[in-house]
Order: structure tokens, then C-alpha cells, then sequence
């Protein structure tokens, strides 16, 4: 039974490291920002996309077990894409009914900020999930690093992937709808295909978990690149 004070701290440790981060990320927009209240209500729908997407895959865990990280096989893999696809199409949906689909989503680098929004408030519920263990069994240093790590890994891969697709959106921004949906669908794949090479590689390989956090790094400065292309794309079908 989790008592108050454990709650109140894996939440903190949650919600915390990822304001931080969403504050660095909203640096990238300063010259039109987008408003306080869209961002602040796209960054709640993130974190109740989390409770949707353990739901559903709740649901579809006694179909499609748990990958045995000594011998992942096709079924393994299947597992780990399906729940890829899940989480980013949670993600992306939070956003989309809170704002990608109104007219304040009126700038190419908008669809990446709402998208980088939602995924850290995904990433906030995740990492508050992945404390309650160790902090109400009082292992509090085991509770730091599990945060740690959260905090630069699983949580930059929830920005990564979703910032993925919002680069192909903003790059379709100003075309037609039909290479719009087009321009969306392959950042999907491509979001999935990240998140579940990053979760095979975490399953197979704890020793290497730095490693891959390393090229975690180096997408996070990939994305900061894209970011500053997408402030300089043509927004002349904005009317």
C-alpha cells in the first residue's frame, strides 16, 4: 500500500526533471511562444496519454508475452515494436486533440514543440512509475540513479522519437494534405523504429546502457539542428 509521502516523492521525481527539460526545449521558440495554456494543457494530455497506453498494453499482455532478454526471437521483437507504436501514437495523439489540430499550431517549429511537450509529459508519469519501487523500499540511492538514468535516457527517447515525426510535419507544413499524411506516416515509422531499437538494446544489453544513452545524445543534437532548419522554413501558406 503506497502511503503519501511515497507517492509525493516519485512524483516529484517525475514531474521535476521534466519541466526541467521542457523548459530547455521551449528556449527554441522564444521569438513566438507558444501560449502557456496550450503548452501547459498538451504537457497534462501527455501524461494521461501514459495511463492510456499502460492500459492498452495491459490488455494485450496475456496475448504477447514478455520478451526473454537471453533469446528476444521474432515474437521479442514483435512485443517490443508493438509497444513502441503504442506509446507514439499516445504521445502524438495527446498533442493532436489539445492543439496540432487548431489554428494556433500556425508555425512549422510548432508541431515539434506541442509534440516535445506531450512526450514529457508522457516521460514525467513513466519515470514517477519507475521510482515508487525503490523509494518505498527506502533504497534511496538505488532511487537516484534510477532517476538518473531516466532523466537522460528513457526520457530523451520519448523526445527524440516524438520530435521525429513533428520534423516531418513541419517539413510538410506548408504542402499539400495528401504528402502531408504521407510526410506524418514516415515519421511515425521512423519514431517506432528508434524506440524499438533503443528498448531492444537496453533488453539485451545492460552493460552497453551508457552506449546507447551516448547515441541518445547525439539525436538530441541532431534534433537542436532541426530545430533551427524548421525556424527558417517558408511559412508563406500561413494566412
Amino acid at each position: 500500500m503506497l502511503d503519501t509521502s511515497t507517492f509525493f516523492f516519485a512524483f516529484a521525481g517525475g514531474i521535476l526533471p521534466a519541466t526541467l527539460w521542457l523548459w530547455f526545449w521551449l528556449q527554441e521558440d522564444t521569438i513566438s511562444p507558444e501560449p502557456r495554456d496550450l503548452i501547459i494543457a498538451t504537457f497534462c494530455a501527455g501524461m494521461i496519454a501514459t495511463l492510456v497506453a499502460y492500459f492498452v498494453e495491459n490488455s494485450l499482455r496475456p496475448y504477447i508475452p514478455f520478451p526473454d532478454r537471453n533469446n528476444v526471437g521474432i515474437t521479442g521483437i514483435i512485443f517490443l515494436t508493438i509497444w513502441s507504436a503504442i506509446e507514439e501514437f499516445a504521445k502524438f495523439a495527446a498533442a493532436y486533440f489539445v492543439v496540432l489540430n487548431r489554428r494556433e499550431n500556425d508555425e512549422p517549429i510548432d508541431n515539434m514543440i506541442y509534440l516535445v511537450t506531450a512526450a514529457l509529459g508522457f516521460a514525467a508519469v513513466e519515470n514517477a512509475v519507475f521510482l515508487l519501487d525503490p523509494i518505498q523500499k527506502g533504497v534511496i540511492v538505488e532511487s537516484i540513479i534510477t532517476g538518473n538514468l531516466r532523466f537522460i535516457g528513457a526520457s530523451l527517447l520519448h523526445v527524440v522519437t516524438s520530435a521525429t515525426i513533428g520534423i516531418f510535419m513541419a517539413f510538410a507544413f506548408c504542402k499539400m494534405p495528401s504528402v502531408k499524411r504521407l510526410y506524418t506516416t514516415l515519421g511515425f515509422i521512423l519514431a517506432i523504429l528508434l524506440h524499438t531499437l533503443f528498448n531492444f538494446y537496453i533488453l539485451i544489453s545492460e552493460s552497453k546502457i551508457f552506449i546507447v544513452f551516448s547515441m541518445l545524445w547525439i539525436g538530441v543534437i541532431i534534433l537542436l539542428l532541426f530545430f533551427e532548419r524548421a525556424k527558417r522554413i517558408n511559412k508563406s501558406c500561413v494566412y
